[in-house]
Parts: structure tokens; C-alpha cells; sequence
């Protein structure tokens, strides 16, 4: 066909209203993931229609709605205004596993608060690694107590507020038993180092005392 025979078809077809147009625009937009050029978009819509008029009509009816037209590079999308970018922000909470020694060391300075480094190690029968602590502290299950008064001044170690409300106590004497303890793995079975099986019985029997 010649270009005046194409012209002449061109001339039966009418380009849409202008409002008409934005709202295909709205459509394509919307249904598409990544951004489209004004090329693009004329390509999916009927002949004679303006493009970039009808993308500059359609971005200012979005200003100030909780969506937006933007040009990214060559292409035109909707993106989430700004200010409200926190609502698509998507929050996972980590589980972290204690490790044995962790619930062994957290156990003990429950159980004997306040409890000094020394103190914890000798009852555990081996050493306490600084990292150990320090991820208690860091999880604000322990704080720091007072000092001993003994030759160096040891620093104590005692369960927190936050320890009690995320195990669901309402004090230190809601805790279980060492026995239930151990039998559930919670705790070593071993009896610490130079303390016989009938001395550690009696040691549980007057736990409660520890906490006056």
C-alpha cells in the first residue's frame, strides 16, 4: 500500500479520549513487573495515541497516593511513595540455638546468683570462654552484679527482668528444679569436680536459699 492509502486507513480509527488513554496506560502499567518505555507502551495501545501526554496527566493524578508513576531510566512504573516504603519491609525474627554451654552457664548463674566467672566454672568443672558471657549479655538475659568482696573484687553475674519475661516467670524462685533440669538435657549429669553425688543432693535441697 502506498502511504497515502495507509493514511486513509489511519483516518477511519479515532485515538481514544485522553482519560481513556491514561487509564490503558494504568492498566498496562500495573500488570507488567518491570518498567515500560513510552515506546512500548505505544506499541500495546491503539493508533494516534499520545503517549507522553497521557503519562504526564496520569503521573500528576498520582501525586500524593500512596503509589506513584515514576520514570526509571528509558521506562515509566508505579512505585510505593516514599514515606511509606517501611510498610513493604518484610521482618523475620532469627531463632538462635543456645549452645550447651551457653544454657549450662545461663542455668548456673540463675540457679546462684549472684555467681562470679570462678564460681560458674568451678561448679561447670571446666572453663567459661569470654564469648560465652558475652552473648548472654548481648541477649540481656544477664547483667552484671556487684563485686565480691574478696581479693580482687570479681565481678557477679545475675539474671535479668528480660530473662524472666521471656520464660514466662515471675521471679527467680519460679525456676525449675536442677533435677528436672538435667533430666530434661538441660543441664550436665555430672557432679562438679570434688563434690560427691550425696553432698550435690543436699546442695538442691537448700537451693532456695540462695535467692534471700
Amino acid at each position: 500500500m502506498s502511504d497515502k492509502t495507509d493514511n486513509a486507513i489511519e483516518s477511519l480509527f479515532e485515538a481514544p479520549p485522553l482519560a481513556e488513554q491514561e487509564r490503558m496506560i494504568e492498566a498496562i502499567l500495573f500488570a507488567t513487573a518491570e518498567p515500560m518505555s513510552s515506546k512500548q507502551l505505544a506499541d500495546r495501545m491503539p493508533h494516534g495515541c499520545e503517549v507522553p501526554e497521557a503519562l504526564a496527566h496520569l503521573r500528576k493524578r498520582y501525586e500524593g497516593r500512596g503509589v506513584r508513576l515514576v520514570k526509571v531510566g528509558d521506562g515509566w512504573a508505579f512505585r510505593t511513595a516514599p514515606d511509606l516504603g517501611f510498610l513493604m519491609q518484610k521482618e523475620t525474627v532469627e531463632t538462635r540455638k543456645l549452645s550447651q554451654a551457653a544454657i549450662e552457664t545461663l542455668a548456673i548463674i540463675a540457679y546462684h546468683q549472684p555467681a562470679t566467672r570462678a564460681e560458674i566454672e568451678e561448679i561447670r568443672g571446666v572453663s567459661v570462654s569470654r564469648g560465652t558471657l558475652d552473648m548472654l549479655l548481648e541477649l540481656g538475659w544477664i547483667k552484671l552484679g556487684r563485686r565480691r568482696m574478696t581479693p580482687g573484687r570479681p565481678v557477679t553475674f545475675i539474671v535479668t527482668q528480660e530473662f524472666l519475661d521471656h520464660f514466662g516467670l515471675e521471679s527467680s524462685r519460679d525456676l525449675p528444679g536442677i533435677k528436672e533440669l538435667r533430666d530434661a538435657g538441660i543441664l550436665d549429669n555430672r557432679p562438679p569436680p570434688g563434690v560427691k553425688p550425696e553432698e550435690e543432693d543436699d546442695k538442691e535441697r537448700g537451693q532456695d536459699d540462695m535467692f534471700e
